[in-house]
């Protein structure tokens, strides 16, 4: 079953008055309630589907989980709609004995939009996390023309947008030493998820890697479809990647997290050219 996009009848007009009728593909946005031991804990605007590698990733992300053993079990038990059927947008979520639920003050107590991954939090404390890992001691070098292959390499990859126009994405992609230890292999692909929140996207490719038992994500690139907020910045620094690279805008806010944990930052990346906004000693020609 997916309902990730969905055909609407739309009527196009033109600038020279003219106007037809045809059917269009539109990127599907339900919510997904989180629930961790029994408890409500979240819910988010998201495209349906890798649904169990979103709720991973924002697991991450929020500093609650950092290795998959401490996820006991994820599924959907809950959520029924009126008609009895089952809804598939409530995820429940078992954690590993010791493994602390969050604290009350930190709990999202409004849903969290597909255009806010922060909205919601109930301090301004807790929107700002510690990691487990140290992106800051991944020496991985990483060449700049491989960098500039990133956004079409990601493009290839974005399925839901070819039909719909209407998602983020991310990619990530594992940059391996070459014979100096200067990162000069090939990057390679390792996953993409799409969806109408680019900071889903995301967790949906952190909740993955966690799923695949790859975290600490040392020696990858993030790329990003979007602009490079300081949610994003804070999601791969919590999953430990060590650049992240995006195609439009970083903010302020994102450039000062990068500076402070080790993140390479890159921005404006479209091909022929990009922005080295934090941490550049990592590129090489």
């Amino acid at each position: 079953m997916t309902r990730a996009s969905q055909r609407r009848r739309v009527h196009r007009y033109t600038a020279d008055g003219g106007g037809t009728g045809r059917a269009d593909t539109l990127a599907g946005e339900e919510p997904l309630e989180i629930r961790l031991d029994g408890r409500p804990f979240t819910v988010t605007m998201r495209t349906p589907g890798h649904d169990f590698d979103l709720v991973a990733g924002f697991l991450v992300s929020e500093g609650v989980v950092r290795a998959p053993a401490e996820i006991v079990q994820m599924d959907y038990r809950s959520g029924v709609g009126p008609d009895g059927q089952r809804t598939y947008n409530v995820v429940e979520v078992r954690l590993a004995p010791g493994v602390a639920l969050p604290d009350t003050s930190v709990e999202r107590h409004v849903y969290t939009s597909s255009s806010c991954g922060v909205c919601g939090t109930a301090s301004i404390e807790a929107v700002t996390k510690v990691s487990s890992f140290d992106p800051a001691a991944d020496r991985t070098g990483l060449p700049v023309p491989a960098l500039l292959a990133l956004p079409d390499r990601l493009r290839t990859g974005q399925k839901l947008f070819a039909t719909t126009g209407g998602v983020h994405a991310a990619g990530l992609f594992r940059f391996p030493d070459g014979p100096d230890g200067d990162g000069a292999g090939e990057p390679e692909l390792l996953c993409v998820r799409e969806d109408v929140g680019r900071h889903n996207a995301v967790d949906k490719v952190v909740g993955w890697a966690l799923r695949e038992n790859l975290l600490p994500l040392g020696s990858t690139v993030l790329q990003v479809s979007g602009r490079a907020s300081f949610e994003l910045v804070q999601k791969a620094y919590m999953a430990g990647v060590p650049a992240l690279a995006a195609v439009s805008a970083p903010s302020a806010l994102a450039v000062d997290l990068a500076e402070q944990t080790g993140v390479t930052l890159l921005g404006f990346s479209r091909g022929t050219s990009f922005n080295a906004y934090a941490h550049r000693e990592r590129l090489v020609p």
